[in-house]
């Protein structure tokens, strides 16, 4: 049988996945875990914190920033860290990324007024969005397009497990410890994760050179933070007629000229505009915009709400927001399922804006004196509004575009979440500073006459939520009841907004799905950041199903019915291998693949019987019959693979997915690639 040759031993780089134990490459995904973990953790954990955080560094009008720092810099870095990678080695930029975040970690725990934890944060978003582009890409080049669908699962897990326990964890750690060890935290973590992947991580370095467009990057990130400092600043800091407030506008406007201008001439854009050109990016832009604006405004606010209105503790407050993570977490599943098995998606967008402008009318009703079962299920109603329509977002953008648009598109929707999420953080901090300031001078004004602490004043009670308890009995509840009114008000001013986004999903048109556009993994759904790969690293993903036992097993049988032949999948898939390896043993063969002996064994029998194979000792070899049935099998599979690319595998098709369709076929058919071979040393590996 003619052996293979593999790509190390021509002296190149080798395949993903070879030359390694898997062991070593468990190991090395195990620190690529943790490594995320980190990153996913510092969206949700940090929430429950931030009421403690403001009581002790003061500061109540600048608590959206905290959030808002992390979110804007981690997006703005995500195209960066993965085009820095594909130049310069993967390895070493991860490795930098968990050095960035550890030391933005550091200096966030030791921050000593809010302005410095704000600055600290944009440094720990910085390193995040390195941690995640970086992660995922490196599981592509450990591991083969097969097995790649199975490892992102893991890191979607993370994803889902860490919104769970985020908010919970916080709690638990501001309310034993300290609000300074949720940063801390991070240390011990990021310290092992660094060790082991210095230790084992060893991947290819394949140097891709890429014009990478710094100055789009950071004209879309000043847009971005011009825009954000208007909503947070106008109104509050400055008048909305002020100078300063028409001045950032007129900057943003300009700076936005500017990008576009760039972006017209930009060899490999940050965002290319001729995605602005198909309607159903350009609506899926405007949705996912608000869906971010809708849930990082809400999980930002509402433990303020549970902790200072309700006087939970920051644990307990991380427990009352499970039932909305629950509604997110059942619904995206649930969602993503009916859309795999039906093909159909349009309900979703419009059911889930929908249901989340009824979530924010609900969250709006609640008082001081609402219940915890009223709470918990005005909290899962918006969870499960999020959850209907998050998921879809990614996959009808992939639907949408030409596989040579198919990674940008799929990270500028995220992108538009991103952004979406700092604006609604920074808008909702306005309205509820702006409202908590007017309610307590009416507070303050009516109790003018009672006798009050020394010292204390609405100012005080606004930046310090802890003051309340020192206040008068008789005057605390109206206080409360002014912090409940300016937090709940910020959710009616919400509802509009994504009552816009319910109008807009009315105008997406149900394009037909293609085959290789498959849910997206919850790292996609859960993250507030960009998640950018390559239209290559997308499809492998999209693809990976054809490598697990189910999946080889659907398209088998719908490569024999189109085959129009009368024969079991194994035995379909047994004939192919024949066909390419010219003679199979099959006890041998059962040695080295993942396909049972029994199964094996009854595929021979059959086209044994069927006279399709004849039998040379111990050796299968394909007769004239045979030849036929497999060149029918062999353009059958030809024929299921474009169906599942739809347009993508057109005639001008590029030669990387030519390539991704060539591996998967050849692990279709059986290559000699399973064979298992002695282990070699690496080559040309990162150091």
């Amino acid at each position: 049988m003619a052996q293979e040759v593999s790509p190390s031993e021509l002296g190149g780089a080798p395949a993903p996945g070879e030359g390694q134990g898997r062991r070593t490459v468990l190991v090395a995904i195990g620190a690529l875990l943790l490594g995320m973990l980190l990153a996913a953790l510092d969206q949700t954990i940090v929430s429950t914190a931030l009421p403690t955080i403001v009581s002790e560094l003061g500061g109540m009008e600048h608590l959206s920033w905290v959030v808002t720092a992390y979110i804007l810099a981690s997006t703005a870095g995500t195209p960066l860290w993965g085009k820095l990678g594909d130049q310069y080695g993967r390895k070493r930029l991860f490795q930098a990324a968990i050095v960035l975040f550890l030391i933005g970690s550091a200096l966030c725990g030791v921050a000593q007024n809010m302005p410095q934890l704000i600055a600290f944060r944009a440094v720990q978003g910085l390193g995040g969005g390195g941690l995640i582009v970086l992660a995922m890409a490196i599981v592509g080049d450990l591991v083969s397009p097969r097995e790649r669908g199975r490892y992102q699962g893991l890191f979607g897990a993370v994803f889902g497990t860490t919104s769970v326990l985020g908010p919970l964890l916080g709690g638990v750690v501001t309310q034993q410890l300290s609000w300074r060890w949720v940063f801390y935290i991070n240390l011990p973590i990021g310290i092992v994760a660094l060790f082991v992947i210095a230790a084992v991580l060893h991947i290819p370095a394949r140097s891709t050179r890429h014009t990478i467009d710094y100055l789009g990057t950071f004209l879309i990130a000043s847009v971005a933070a011009c825009l954000v400092l208007v909503a947070s600043l106008g109104g509050t800091t400055w008048a909305w007629g002020s100078a300063q407030i028409i001045g950032l506008g007129v900057l943003g406007a300009v700076l936005l000229v500017l990008f576009i201008q760039v972006e017209r001439r930009a060899a490999e854009p940050v965002l290319p505009l001729k995605l602005f050109r198909i309607r159903t990016f350009s609506l899926v832009a405007v949705i996912s915009f608000v869906i971010g604006f809708a849930m990082f405004g809400a999980m930002t606010y509402l433990p303020t709400f549970l902790q200072v209105v309700q006087g939970v503790t920051p644990t307990m407050s991380g427990v009352h927001m499970l039932p909305m993570v629950a509604g997110i977490l059942i619904t995206s599943t649930v969602t993503g399922q009916i859309v795999s098995r039906t093909g159909r998606w349009k309900v979703f967008p419009i059911a889930g804006t929908a249901v989340t402008c009824l979530g924010l009318l609900l969250l709006h009703g609640l008082t001081e004196t609402s219940s915890t079962g009223e709470m918990s299920v005005c909290f899962f109603v918006f969870g499960v509004g999020l959850g209907l329509v998050m998921q879809v977002l990614v996959l009808v953008v992939q639907n949408a575009v030409p596989y040579g648009d198919l990674g940008v598109a799929t990270s500028g929707a995220t992108f538009f979440r991103s952004i979406g999420a700092s604006f609604g953080v920074a808008v909702f901090g306005t309205i509820f500073t702006s409202r908590l300031t007017h309610e307590l001078d009416d507070v303050f004004a009516a109790a003018s006459g009672q006798d009050l602490p020394p010292g204390i004043g609405p100012e005080q009670v606004a930046a310090d939520p802890r003051t309340v308890a020192a206040l008068p009995a008789e005057l605390r509840p109206d206080v409360l009841h002014a912090y409940a009114m300016s937090i709940t008000d910020v959710f009616l001013y919400a509802a509009p907004v994504v009552l816009a986004a319910f109008v807009v999903a009315w105008f997406l048109k149900e394009d037909k799905l293609r085959g290789s556009v498959t849910v997206p993994d919850t790292a996609r759904t859960l993250a507030s950041r960009p998640v950018e790969r390559s239209s290559y690293d997308e499809c492998a993903r999209a693809l990976s199903v054809l490598g697990s036992r189910e999946g080889r097993r659907a398209i088998y049988e719908r490569i024999t019915a189109r085959a129009g032949l009368d024969l079991l999948p194994a035995a379909s898939w047994l004939l192919l291998r024949i066909r390419r390896h010219g003679t199979v043993e099959p006890v041998r063969l059962a040695e080295h693949v993942p396909v049972p002996l029994r199964v094996i064994t009854e595929a021979s029998r059959q086209v044994e019987e069927r006279r399709l194979v004849t039998r040379e000792g111990l050796q299968l070899m394909l007769t004239e019959e045979g030849v036929r049935a497999a060149t029918r099998l062999d353009a059958a599979r030809e024929e299921s693979l474009a169906e599942l690319l739809g347009d993508w595998w057109g005639p001008d098709r590029p030669t990387d997915l030519v390539k991704l369709v060539e591996e998967l076929t050849a692990e279709l058919g059986g290559s000699d690639a399973e064979r298992p071979r002695d282990p070699e040393p690496p080559r040309d590996h990162d150091a």
